[in-house]
Protein backbone atom coordinates (compact mmCIF):
# COMPACT_ATOMS: atom_id res chain seq x y z
CA UNK A 1 0.00 0.00 0.00
CA UNK A 2 3.02 2.23 0.69
CA UNK A 3 4.58 1.70 -2.57
CA UNK A 4 1.31 2.26 -4.01
CA UNK A 5 1.38 5.84 -2.36
CA UNK A 6 4.87 5.96 -2.95
CA UNK A 7 4.06 5.74 -6.40
CA UNK A 8 1.45 7.75 -7.42
CA UNK A 9 2.67 10.73 -5.21
CA UNK A 10 6.33 10.32 -7.21
CA UNK A 11 3.61 10.33 -10.44
CA UNK A 12 2.52 13.46 -9.51
CA UNK A 13 5.04 15.32 -8.58
CA UNK A 14 6.63 14.71 -12.26
CA UNK A 15 3.01 15.29 -13.93
CA UNK A 16 3.30 11.33 -15.34
CA UNK A 17 0.48 9.69 -16.10
CA UNK A 18 1.70 6.52 -16.31
CA UNK A 19 3.51 4.60 -13.32
CA UNK A 20 4.68 1.52 -13.64
CA UNK A 21 7.69 0.77 -16.28
CA UNK A 22 8.96 -2.59 -17.47
CA UNK A 23 11.99 -2.05 -15.23
CA UNK A 24 10.18 -3.25 -12.13
CA UNK A 25 9.17 -7.17 -11.73
CA UNK A 26 6.01 -7.85 -13.70
CA UNK A 27 4.41 -8.58 -10.30
CA UNK A 28 5.33 -4.75 -8.38
CA UNK A 29 4.48 -2.95 -11.68
CA UNK A 30 1.34 -4.32 -11.52
CA UNK A 31 0.69 -3.86 -7.60
CA UNK A 32 2.17 -0.29 -7.99
CA UNK A 33 -0.05 0.92 -10.73
CA UNK A 34 -2.40 3.97 -10.90
CA UNK A 35 -4.56 4.92 -13.36
CA UNK A 36 -3.73 5.34 -16.71
CA UNK A 37 -4.90 8.07 -18.56
CA UNK A 38 -5.61 7.12 -22.53
CA UNK A 39 -3.69 9.57 -25.55
CA UNK A 40 -6.00 10.14 -28.15
CA UNK A 41 -3.71 10.71 -30.75
CA UNK A 42 -1.74 7.65 -29.89
CA UNK A 43 -2.23 5.34 -33.10
CA UNK A 44 -1.57 1.82 -31.47
CA UNK A 45 1.77 -0.38 -30.81
CA UNK A 46 3.00 -2.20 -34.16
CA UNK A 47 1.99 -6.18 -33.00
CA UNK A 48 3.55 -8.81 -34.88
CA UNK A 49 1.97 -12.46 -34.72
CA UNK A 50 4.26 -15.27 -35.58
CA UNK A 51 2.31 -18.73 -36.57
CA UNK A 52 2.93 -22.29 -37.58
CA UNK A 53 0.32 -25.17 -38.17
CA UNK A 54 2.61 -28.31 -37.68
CA UNK A 55 3.20 -31.34 -39.01
CA UNK A 56 2.91 -30.45 -42.94
CA UNK A 57 1.84 -32.67 -44.19
CA UNK A 58 -0.49 -34.23 -41.73
CA UNK A 59 -2.48 -37.22 -42.08
CA UNK A 60 -6.50 -37.23 -42.25
CA UNK A 61 -7.67 -37.35 -38.96
CA UNK A 62 -4.62 -36.47 -37.26
CA UNK A 63 -3.81 -33.71 -34.68
CA UNK A 64 -2.91 -30.48 -36.06
CA UNK A 65 -0.77 -28.25 -33.65
CA UNK A 66 -1.47 -24.51 -34.41
CA UNK A 67 1.04 -22.44 -31.92
CA UNK A 68 2.07 -18.76 -31.99
CA UNK A 69 4.02 -15.66 -30.64
CA UNK A 70 2.11 -12.31 -30.35
CA UNK A 71 4.83 -9.17 -29.71
CA UNK A 72 4.83 -5.89 -29.41
CA UNK A 73 7.45 -3.37 -31.15
CA UNK A 74 9.50 -1.97 -28.03
CA UNK A 75 10.85 1.21 -29.56
CA UNK A 76 7.25 2.35 -29.56
CA UNK A 77 5.51 2.85 -26.20
CA UNK A 78 2.09 1.10 -25.26
CA UNK A 79 0.06 -0.04 -22.27
CA UNK A 80 -0.74 -4.01 -21.04
CA UNK A 81 -3.28 -3.94 -19.08
CA UNK A 82 -1.97 -1.74 -15.43
CA UNK A 83 1.71 -2.46 -17.15
CA UNK A 84 3.13 0.60 -19.67
CA UNK A 85 6.75 0.21 -21.33
CA UNK A 86 8.22 3.82 -22.49
CA UNK A 87 10.90 2.96 -24.49
CA UNK A 88 12.31 -0.09 -21.85
CA UNK A 89 15.93 -0.03 -21.58
CA UNK A 90 15.54 -3.89 -21.86
CA UNK A 91 14.08 -3.88 -24.75
CA UNK A 92 16.53 -2.41 -26.75
CA UNK A 93 19.77 -4.05 -25.96
CA UNK A 94 17.88 -7.84 -26.01
CA UNK A 95 15.60 -7.55 -28.21
CA UNK A 96 13.17 -5.42 -30.42
CA UNK A 97 9.65 -7.16 -29.78
CA UNK A 98 8.25 -7.64 -26.31
CA UNK A 99 5.88 -10.70 -25.91
CA UNK A 100 2.38 -10.12 -24.98
CA UNK A 101 0.94 -11.98 -22.48
CA UNK A 102 -3.15 -12.57 -21.56
CA UNK A 103 -4.74 -11.36 -25.36
CA UNK A 104 -7.06 -13.62 -27.25
CA UNK A 105 -6.02 -15.20 -30.74
CA UNK A 106 -8.71 -16.30 -33.24
CA UNK A 107 -8.76 -19.25 -34.90
CA UNK A 108 -9.65 -19.56 -38.54
CA UNK A 109 -9.43 -22.01 -41.44
CA UNK A 110 -10.07 -21.51 -45.31
CA UNK A 111 -10.56 -25.10 -46.92
CA UNK A 112 -8.99 -25.42 -50.55
CA UNK A 113 -11.30 -24.24 -53.32
CA UNK A 114 -13.53 -22.73 -50.54
CA UNK A 115 -14.11 -18.79 -50.34
CA UNK A 116 -15.07 -18.61 -46.42
CA UNK A 117 -13.18 -18.44 -43.27
CA UNK A 118 -14.74 -21.08 -40.63
CA UNK A 119 -14.35 -20.18 -36.96
CA UNK A 120 -12.50 -22.99 -34.78
CA UNK A 121 -11.59 -21.27 -31.93
CA UNK A 122 -10.40 -18.80 -29.90
CA UNK A 123 -7.26 -19.29 -27.45
CA UNK A 124 -5.49 -17.03 -25.00
CA UNK A 125 -1.56 -15.97 -25.12
CA UNK A 126 0.49 -17.27 -22.10
CA UNK A 127 1.97 -14.95 -19.74
CA UNK A 128 4.98 -15.47 -22.20
CA UNK A 129 3.00 -14.40 -25.27
CA UNK A 130 2.65 -17.84 -27.06
CA UNK A 131 -0.26 -19.84 -27.69
CA UNK A 132 -1.18 -23.56 -28.65
CA UNK A 133 -3.90 -25.72 -29.22
CA UNK A 134 -4.69 -29.15 -31.33
CA UNK A 135 -7.23 -29.74 -33.90
CA UNK A 136 -7.84 -32.50 -35.88
CA UNK A 137 -7.37 -32.12 -39.57
CA UNK A 138 -9.66 -33.48 -42.09
CA UNK A 139 -9.00 -31.53 -45.32
CA UNK A 140 -6.01 -29.19 -46.91
CA UNK A 141 -6.41 -25.61 -46.44
CA UNK A 142 -5.02 -22.09 -45.18
CA UNK A 143 -5.51 -22.09 -41.41
CA UNK A 144 -5.17 -18.39 -40.11
CA UNK A 145 -4.30 -17.06 -36.14
CA UNK A 146 -5.65 -13.26 -35.99
CA UNK A 147 -5.18 -10.83 -32.89
CA UNK A 148 -8.51 -8.36 -33.35
CA UNK A 149 -6.09 -5.67 -31.48
CA UNK A 150 -6.60 -4.07 -28.24
CA UNK A 151 -6.79 -0.59 -26.81
CA UNK A 152 -3.34 1.02 -27.29
CA UNK A 153 -2.41 -2.17 -29.34
CA UNK A 154 -2.92 -2.75 -33.39
CA UNK A 155 -4.29 -5.75 -34.68
CA UNK A 156 -2.37 -8.78 -36.88
CA UNK A 157 -2.12 -11.91 -38.23
CA UNK A 158 -0.78 -14.56 -39.79
CA UNK A 159 -1.78 -17.45 -41.87
CA UNK A 160 -0.12 -20.98 -42.56
CA UNK A 161 -1.13 -23.74 -45.84
CA UNK A 162 -1.18 -27.37 -44.30
CA UNK A 163 -1.46 -30.20 -46.50
CA UNK A 164 -3.73 -33.47 -45.54
CA UNK A 165 -2.53 -36.53 -47.09
CA UNK A 166 -4.74 -39.94 -46.91
CA UNK A 167 -7.84 -41.46 -47.94
CA UNK A 168 -11.22 -40.07 -47.27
Amino acid sequence: MMRRLAAGLAAAALGATVVATAALPATAATRAATTVTADPDFDGGHTRLQFEADPNPVWRGRPLTLEGKLSVECEEDYINGFVSVLHADHCKKQEAWHRLGWKRVVILFQADGSGKWDYVETVRTGRDGYFRTKVPAYTSGTWKAVFEGARYLDGAEATDWVKVVGRR
